[in-house]
This record gives structure tokens, C-alpha cells and sequence, in this order.
């Protein structure tokens, strides 16, 4: 609709207009080749049947990394709360096997007045411990260090003392590995990238004359990602010559990009593209190839160092067949005004249709006279607006 009115022209693809479109609205039902990495970067992988489940209690802290929140902050709640019940059981188990819970010897009955009262003789272990629930009471006092002042250890029991030395180093280790695991879940890499971004589709179209895969990576964030490398994979079900069938073979696929081998400086949106020549496994893929039944999934991975934290972290994203698109390019979002690049983010993903010849690799290596019939444009710049500034002053004839 936009484009019959002349506001955007059709070679545009919208992308993120896309984006927005539900799925089962744009095409109907299909089969299509399952994922190994999905577009968020999870891995498309089911383990099953696996016989050695004890594995994993030998690394309980990356165990409990691993848990969904909700899983965590259950066993946050219940190490503690058990470690209270425990202890609570351990202080009432001393109270009344000193006799701090009997009746007749805590208490007795003075004649003359009538009341009952302490004798003055008995020390109790722990004072102020009339039941269980005061036992639990103390037990919470003592492994957070609250400290109320109605209840003490005295002097009167060794094993009342060992077992507070006790309680209050297993506190220590309780409220260690579990507020690492709460730190080590907020912290972790895959946060850092979320602001880390793909383009949604990569292209194929000419550059330098050869055929090349495209695609654009950008970050949101201010903060750099330091030492940040990009490297692809091509996953697909090969047949060796023996006849042995690899379904998930990863293929690595050599990356170009602005300046130079696999490191990137990520301060701006990138566009990183990987020359498909004889040695590419890209060499005979044709428009013709690109559809869904096709059996070709194409991995990215970026790696850097997190400036803030130093952490390193890492973004994935996949493109599958029908997610490539032939004969286009990515439009430029680098402009440059007020003295400084600013970066358009809403056309990130948009492409625009370029001469592309509708032919393999190998194909146009073969034969040159391919690229003798294509119609090319201008090489582009990068944008600069012009600003028009009001002069403030004037110059005018002095009188005579």
C-alpha cells in the first residue's frame, strides 16, 4: 500500500514491517528443515536418554547456574529453611536431653508465696528455650546473626557450644554458593547479548565483481564489545564417500570484513560478508536452491569481551535457505551530521534490489561474459545532510 502511493519504493524490502506480520497470516502450513540455531541464538537440541544423571551433582554450582529462576530461588528458600529446621531440632534435641525442657528441675514451687520459680542452682544450654518453636526461634538468631538478646548460649554445655560453631559455618557456606549462584545468573553473558542484533535476512548479491553472503550485525549499547570476532558455519546432511551419513555436518566458511580477518570493531552497525569462491561450500548454490526444502542452514557466531564486566560473551543467530535473499543488498544507516555518524536503526534490516546475476559461483567464474550484461549503478557514499545556518551578522558598504 505504501509503495503504490510513492512514500517507499517496492525495491525495499521492509523488513521489520515484516517482522510484524504473523506467520500463519503470510503463508500457509509447510514443512520445513528444523533449526540447529534458532534466530535468538538457542540451540535447537534434545538430550536424551542419558544414563549417567550423576554427572551432574559433581558440578552442583553450575548445576544450579543452569536452573531456570523459578528452580533457583525454590532451592534458595528451601536450603535455608531446611538448615533452620535442622539446626531448630539440634538446639531442642540439647535443651532436653540437659533437662532445660523438664518441668521439675527448671521450675519449682516456693511454699511461703505460693509461685513457681528458676532454682537458683540450674544453668540451662541455652537460655529462654521453653519448646520447639523457640528452639527454631534461636536457630534463625544464630545462623543470620540477628541477635534479639532473649536467648544466649552459657557456658553450661560444650556440645551447645560446638554445635554454634557449626551453624554458623555451614550459614557461611549456604549464603556462599548460593548468593555466587544468584549473582552468576544475573550476570550472565547471554544478557549482554540481547543488544546484540542480526539482520533477520542475509543476501547474496555481487561485490567486487564475485558473489558474495551478507549479512549486518550491530550493537544497541554504548559500551564496546572488546576483541569481538565473527565466525560462520554451514550446517547440512552430508554423505561421505564411504557412504556414511553426517546429519549436522559443520562446515567453516572464511569471513570478510571492513577491517581485516575475524576481528571486528563493533562501534557501528557492520556489514560482514564471506566471498563465495571455489573454496566456499556456497560454490554451486543457485536462486533456485533458496527455498525451504532445502537442506542448508548457515550459523553465525559473534565473541567478545564485555567492556563493562569483562566477560566474555557470545550471540548466535541462524539463516536457513528461504532466509536469503538473492539479488539484494542492505541499505546504508551510517549517516553523518552536526559533525558526527549517527545510526538509523529502523532501516537495519531493510535491503534494496541490485543487478545480480541469476547464476552459481562456479557458474560466473566460468563464464565472464556474465558480468557484461549486467546493468550497474553509481557507487554510493555515505550520507551527509546538509544543514543550512542562518548567518549572524551582515555585511554592508560603509557610507562615503
Amino acid at each position: 500500500m505504501l509503495s503504490r502511493k510513492g512514500i517507499i519504493p517496492e525495491e525495499y524490502v521492509l523488513t521489520r514491517l515484516a517482522e510484524d506480520v504473523p506467520e500463519h497470516a503470510r503463508y500457509r502450513a509447510r514443512e520445513r528443515r528444523a533449526r540447529f540455531v534458532g534466530k535468538n541464538g538457542a540451540c535447537n537440541v534434545a538430550h536424551k536418554n542419558i544414563r549417567e544423571q550423576g554427572r551432574f551433582l559433581q558440578d552442583v554450582f553450575t548445576t544450579l547456574v543452569d536452573l531456570k529462576w523459578h528452580h533457583t530461588l525454590l532451592i534458595f528458600t528451601m536450603s535455608f529453611l531446611c538448615s533452620w529446621l535442622l539446626f531448630g531440632m539440634v538446639w531442642w534435641l540439647i535443651a532436653f536431653a540437659h533437662g532445660d525442657l523438664d518441668h521439675s528441675t527448671r521450675l519449682q514451687r516456693d511454699p511461703r508465696e505460693g509461685v513457681e520459680g528458676p532454682p537458683a542452682s540450674f544453668v540451662p544450654c541455652v537460655t529462654s528455650i521453653h519448646s520447639f518453636t523457640s528452639a527454631f526461634l534461636f536457630s534463625i538468631e544464630v545462623q543470620v546473626t540477628i541477635g534479639f538478646g532473649g536467648r544466649m548460649v552459657t557456658e553450661e554445655c560444650p556440645a551447645a557450644i560446638l554445635v554454634l560453631i557449626v551453624q554458623n559455618i555451614v550459614g557461611l557456606v549456604i549464603n556462599a554458593i548460593m548468593l555466587g549462584c544468584i549473582f552468576m545468573k544475573t550476570s550472565q553473558a547471554h544478557r549482554r547479548a540481547e543488544t546484540l542484533i542480526f539482520s533477520k535476512h542475509a543476501v547474496i548479491a555481487l561485490r567486487e565483481g564475485k558473489l558474495c553472503f551478507m549479512l549486518r550485525v550491530g550493537d544497541l549499547r554504548k559500551s564496546m564489545i572488546i576483541s569481538a570476532t565473527i565466525r560462520m558455519q554451514v550446517v547440512k546432511k552430508t554423505t561421505s564417500l564411504e557412504g556414511e551419513v553426517v546429519p549436522l555436518n559443520q562446515i567453516d566458511i572464511q569471513m570478510e570484513n571492513p577491517v581485516g580477518g575475524n576481528s571486528i570493531f563493533l562501534v557501528s552497525p557492520l556489514i560482514i560478508y564471506h566471498v563465495i569462491d571455489k573454496n566456499s561450500p556456497l560454490y554451486d548454490i543457485s536462486p533456485v536452491n533458496l527455498h525451504h526444502h532445502e537442506d542448508l542452514e548457515i550459523i553465525v557466531i559473534l565473541e567478545g569481551v564485555v567492556e563493562t564486566t569483562g566477560i566474555t560473551t557470545q550471540a548466535r543467530t541462524s539463516y536457513l535457505a528461504d532466509e536469503i535473499l538473492w539479488g539484494q543488498r542492505f541499505v546504508p544507516i551510517v549517516a553523518e551530521e552536526d559533525g558526527r555518524y549517527s545510526v538509523d536503526y529502523s532501516k537495519f534490516g531493510n535491503t534494496v534490489k541490485v543487478p545480480t546475476p541469476s547464476c552459481t559461483a562456479r557458474q560466473l567464474e566460468e563464464d565472464k561474459s556474465i558480468m557484461d550484461t549486467m546493468p550497474f549503478s553509481p557507487k554510493g557514499t555515505i550520507r551527509k545532510r546538509s544543514v543550512k545556518l542562518k548567518p549572524k551578522f551582515t555585511i554592508s558598504d560603509e557610507p562615503s
